[in-house]
């Protein structure tokens, strides 16, 4: 996974802004993923960052009070590319369920099949 680190200054892509005004999310909200993701995984594009945070947290307190354990039906996502002076934007979007944790499994294969992809002359 590249590094993360943070850049000053935050570029919005004109697909983003689509995205963000789709799924109703502000750029306030974006920006609270980005500061304080619950989880951040390498992204499916080359050189990318995917983020996620959850939309609302449910405390599921089990019979008795001793589990509090978080719970959630919602994440937002944000994807991003750092370059040296700016972080941009690519996507943001909110996922109506609970996503699982992709293995180094699936971003291998992912990676292969976009390598692929690229020799083939696909752009």
């Amino acid at each position: 996974m590249p590094f993360l680190r943070n850049p000053s200054l935050l570029h919005w892509t004109q697909h983003a802004r689509m995205k963000m005004q789709y799924y109703r999310l502000s750029p306030a909200r974006v920006r609270r993923v980005l500061h304080s993701p619950r989880r951040t995984e390498e992204g499916v594009a080359p050189k990318t960052i995917a983020m996620m945070q959850p939309a609302s947290l449910k405390s599921a307190a089990g019979r008795g009070g001793a589990s509090n354990k978080e719970t959630w039906n919602q994440e937002i996502w944000v994807m991003v590319q750092d370059t040296a002076k700016t972080r941009t934007v690519i996507s943001a979007w909110r996922y109506p369920g609970v996503t699982k944790p992709r293995g180094e499994v699936a971003t291998a294969f992912l990676q292969e099949e976009y390598k692929e992809f690229l020799s083939r002359g696909n752009r």
